[in-house]
């Protein structure tokens, strides 16, 4: 006969109502609570406009964990000059509703001053990950990342820390910061959440008018035609690229900045994808990563290949 848990274990996983704070100090006792109890933590940091993309972050998260923390937080320090802080959606009592329904136990919601007080100076910059890319497209905006998840990281101490595979790049440089700093917490990836038409779920999303969402389409259609010359056997990243860019050519409102075909573990670009070329070897990951706007949206998605 198996052996059941000690009452007072099952008494203490019971979850209660989703608790809200801002005080990064009630945060970290909230968690040294659960610590105290010997329960584990999962983290899933957000900016908020939640969507199903967080949701299935919540849910993984849950299922390995026997307490949620989420936050949301704005983070002016990965935004560039002319980028859309100001108008980045806000929906702050529809997301507290839906991660109170996913299952988070503690929200956490701080203010600028509780992230960055005004004698804060230090920056954290992950080097060789964060300037291509996305670091090319926006200066400075993984030193925004970094910085602000070390802070995230620093208080809620979880055991586990989720994020999502359509933000390819961040997620590579979060793991990179966690491992380079020995920072105690596993880095966890969860698969890009589609809309049944392909687009991968984005805050952004919720900019584009319904002429402007139906083209948005291309970022995926573009990606699965890459996917078809690769499982065809193109190894040439000049004709797997040419491949994404001659769909985008279907669809005028698109205006193309990149598309990358590089090691998914590096961002190092590739050019020759055989065996023996310039990046050998059976079962190297490639990634090719997309970006363009669409309308007043910047939108960005990849996928991940590896020959089998």
């Amino acid at each position: 006969m198996s052996a059941s848990r000690p009452r007072t274990r099952r008494v203490a996983r019971r979850r209660a109502a989703m608790r809200r704070l801002a005080s990064p100090g009630r945060v970290r006792a909230a968690v040294a609570a659960w610590r105290r109890a010997s329960l584990r933590v999962a983290f899933v940091p957000t900016m908020g406009a939640i969507h199903e993309g967080h949701l299935s972050l919540v849910r993984r998260a849950r299922a390995g964990a026997d307490r949620v923390v989420a936050s949301i937080f704005v983070n002016p320090l990965q935004f560039g000059p002319r980028e859309d802080l100001a108008r980045y959606p806000r929906p702050v009592g529809r997301d507290r509703a839906l991660l109170a329904a996913a299952g988070v136990d503690l929200l956490w919601e701080p203010r600028p001053a509780d992230v960055y007080p005004p004698d804060h100076r230090t920056r954290v910059t992950v080097e060789g990950l964060s300037g291509v890319l996305e670091g090319a497209a926006r200066p400075g905006h993984f030193t925004g990342v970094s910085t602000v998840v070390a802070i995230l990281l620093g208080v809620v101490a979880p055991d586990e820390l989720w994020l999502g595979q359509k933000d390819a790049q961040q997620a590579l440089v979060l793991e990179r910061m966690v491992r380079d700093l020995r920072l105690p917490v596993r880095v966890r990836r969860a698969p890009t959440v589609r809309e049944p038409d392909g687009l991968a779920m984005s805050s952004r999303n919720a900019y584009l008018s319904p002429a402007e969402r139906a083209q948005a389409v291309a970022l995926w259609r573009g990606l699965a035609a890459a996917r078809a010359a690769l499982a065809g056997g193109e190894r040439s990243a000049a004709r797997v690229e040419r491949a994404v860019r001659a769909v985008w050519r279907r669809f005028p409102l698109v205006r193309g900045e990149y598309v990358a075909v590089v090691d998914a573990a590096t961002l190092e670009p590739l050019r020759d994808l055989r065996r023996g070329g310039i990046h050998p070897g059976r079962g190297r990951r490639v990634l090719v990563a997309v970006a363009a706007r669409v309308g007043p949206a910047r939108l960005i998605d990849n996928l991940e290949w590896s020959r089998r």
